[in-house]
């Protein structure tokens, strides 16, 4: 993981809705793209881009992958903006 990564993979509004969706539990790549209407290849890229940045994770089960939100690296970008911010910092 890199913010690099993150940063460019939160960038895309589609991607940040994918997230949104997983805020409220797991879900298979089914599941995801009966919220949105794009093809299975532009969703798979979406959730390509997300796994990259580490956001995302997947675990097979059966025949299917299931996507959960990695919330470590929520917690490394949210230190890291404090950290630039200068709010975590004490007086």
């Amino acid at each position: 993981m890199s913010l690099q990564e993150v940063f460019r993979a939160l960038a895309d509004p589609t991607r940040r809705q994918i997230l949104k969706h997983l805020q409220d539990g797991d879900l298979t790549a089914g599941e995801i793209s009966t919220h949105f209407v794009m093809s299975k290849p532009s969703l798979s890229h979406h959730l390509g881009v997300l796994k990259q940045a580490g956001l995302v994770a997947d675990t097979r089960r059966g025949q299917n992958i299931v996507y959960s939100l990695n919330t470590t690296v929520f917690q490394e970008v949210l230190a890291w903006i404090i950290g630039v911010s200068g709010k975590g910092e004490p007086s």
